[in-house]
């Protein structure tokens, strides 16, 4: 009863704190006065907010033991979880950005569709079910099974912070777009909210609300993108060839939508991109966590195979509608600024869209979807970070496995709450940033750290713990670097003339570097620590086959 009180209070704080951000909007000049505001699109937007608070308010409820916390008490079935993880993915990257990449490059939004979706048969015949009979909260359960603990944990602590951190820049930007659009209030402002929301659904409703909001989310997305291709399809009378036809007719650079940008024409790049696009989703720690909601194996299967046509249907219906954008509201004044750009930038030519075929009532209900789209990944981002320091790094690695399961959910409350400042922060200063883009970074990170650590444990026997611990911290070193020095950051962002490092995709060096140091480093360990690391791979080996002594681990 006192934490559904403390919840009481914090949904009245929020509550109280969003109306007086929209009453300050009142006095903001800019983009209302390009874009005015839309009070159905508002009225729909806060019913959303509501139900979904409703549904945190009732998961507190429910939520009494860490297993409860973490994974729902395992009691997803395998159909549910394949919405939520699809819901997981389908981020403000995939709807906003991608869409945004579609209307603003072409072709290059389709070739990060391509890798994202293949990513998922590599999840689902070499990861779904080991990872299920093998863990427990989190992937370092896996990583270190048969490693040493502290020093894999904290590297698997540290590599899923880094990645969350990553991904949620994206989704924060998303949202603040999203807000000032919708509401004409300050970036600022429409960050700051999308933060204190985020905090509440995870601090109180743990993996049970994240993901009834998931699955909420994912069937509204769906349904609402589903009805805007037919809606804009009929302006081309349900020709998809008369689609692709008026998009390049009417986009500035005409037949160059059909050609891959500069920042993928290079080989390089492009072969990084891939390898970030398809090894990246097997290394997400928040979608790694999604196995552990599930009763066995069997189930776990089951959730990849769901999510990967959820999926799949989703990125087709993304890129029509990036086309679709192009004709319908690259030509319209109404949609543009004075510069003839698109009003909130490219990443709202979905939104601009729904408005265009739909009317302000369409608008509304796009509107609140893509901020619920985004709502639901932060949440389950903020849930897998928390859940690395709590139970990784607080309750493993410093209370040596004794910490209560009361002081490793007040741990993770807390981390809940510094990981939204710094989401709000983080926000701020990448603003200007195309999100699919800035996800792509968040997966090669993923595929260049959590990855490689997380294959080689499952299928090479002679992995050891030093081979791990430096590989992994190699490989998540150099990532950053790469990120930092490259022209993401180091240009857009720190506005120096040239980037120290040329390429804007690394992941091709970055896992190399990883790979390669774990291999090293574990053939030339001769420890006794190395010893046991080797031995303990066909036990391993064998609960992941088989699954055996997974429930009894699972109970406790």
């Amino acid at each position: 009863m006192k934490r559904v009180s403390s919840f009481a209070a914090a949904l009245s704080a929020a509550l109280f704190s969003a109306s007086a951000a929209f009453a300050a909007g009142d006095a903001i000049t800019g983009v209302v006065e390009k874009q005015p505001v839309n009070v159905t699109a508002i009225i729909m937007f806060l019913a959303f907010v509501a139900g979904t608070l409703g549904l945190t308010y009732w998961a507190a409820r429910q939520t009494r033991s860490t297993s409860d916390f973490y994974t729902a008490g395992g009691g997803i079935t395998g159909f549910q979880n394949g919405l939520a993880i699809a819901g997981d993915y389908m981020s403000a990257a995939a709807f906003l950005g991608l869409s945004g990449m579609v209307f603003g490059k072409g072709v290059d939004g389709i070739f990060y569709t391509v890798g994202w979706t293949v990513g998922w048969p590599l999840i689902l015949f070499m990861i779904a079910e080991r990872l299920r009979n093998l863990g427990r909260f989190t992937f370092s359960d896996i990583t270190s099974y048969r490693l040493d603990q502290t020093s894999i944990r904290s590297l698997s602590a540290f590599g899923a912070l880094t990645v969350v951190i990553f991904y949620l820049i994206a989704q924060m930007v998303g949202a603040g777009k999203l807000i000032q659009l919708l509401f004409g209030l300050e970036y600022s402002y429409a960050v700051v909210l999308v933060g204190v929301l985020m905090v509440l659904y995870v601090t109180f409703g743990g993996m049970l609300a994240t993901t009834w909001v998931q699955i909420t989310k994912a069937v509204l997305l769906l349904g609402g993108c589903t009805i805007l291709v037919l809606l804009s399809l009929w302006h081309f009378n349900f020709d998809p060839s008369a689609l692709l036809s008026s998009a390049i007719a009417n986009n500035p650079s005409h037949e160059k939508i059909l050609l891959p940008s500069s920042s993928i024409a290079d080989p390089l790049s492009a072969i990084s991109l891939g390898l970030a696009l398809m090894c990246g989703p097997a290394g997400l720690p928040h979608i790694l966590m999604r196995f552990f909601t599930v009763p066995d194996a069997k189930a776990a299967r089951k959730s990849v195979f769901y999510a990967t046509g959820f999926i799949a249907y989703f990125f087709i219906l993304a890129v029509m509608i990036g086309f679709a954008a192009i004709t319908i509201v690259g030509t319209n004044p109404a949609f543009l600024d004075s510069a003839g750009k698109i009003l909130g930038g490219g990443n709202m030519a979905a939104i601009h869209l729904s408005k265009a075929v739909g009317g302000n009532v369409f608008l509304g209900f796009i509107s609140a979807v893509a901020f619920a789209t985004i709502l639901a990944v932060v949440s389950g981002l903020a849930l897998a970070g928390a859940s690395a320091v709590s139970h990784d790094l607080y309750a493993v690695v410093i209370k040596k496995g004794k910490a209560t399961g009361a002081q490793e959910m007040r741990v993770s409350r807390i981390a809940t709450l510094f990981l939204g400042v710094m989401a709000i922060v983080l926000g701020l200063v990448f603003e200007n940033q195309n999100i699919a883009f800035m996800v792509g970074l968040a997966f090669g990170l993923a595929a260049s750290v959590n990855f490689p650590v997380l294959f080689m444990s499952i299928f090479w026997k002679n992995m050891t713990s030093r081979g791990a611990l430096i590989g992994g911290f190699l490989g998540l070193i150099s990532a950053v670097a790469f990120v930092v020095l490259g022209p993401a950051v180091w240009v857009n962002v720190m506005h120096f003339e040239k980037p120290i490092f040329p390429y804007e995709q690394y992941a091709l060096f970055s896992m190399t570097i990883a790979f390669t140091g774990i291999w090293f480093f574990s053939i030339t360990d001769k420890s006794a620590r190395a010893a046991l690391d080797k031995a303990g791979f066909q036990e391993q080996f064998i609960r992941s086959e088989t699954g055996l002594g997974a429930a009894a681990a699972s109970s406790h």
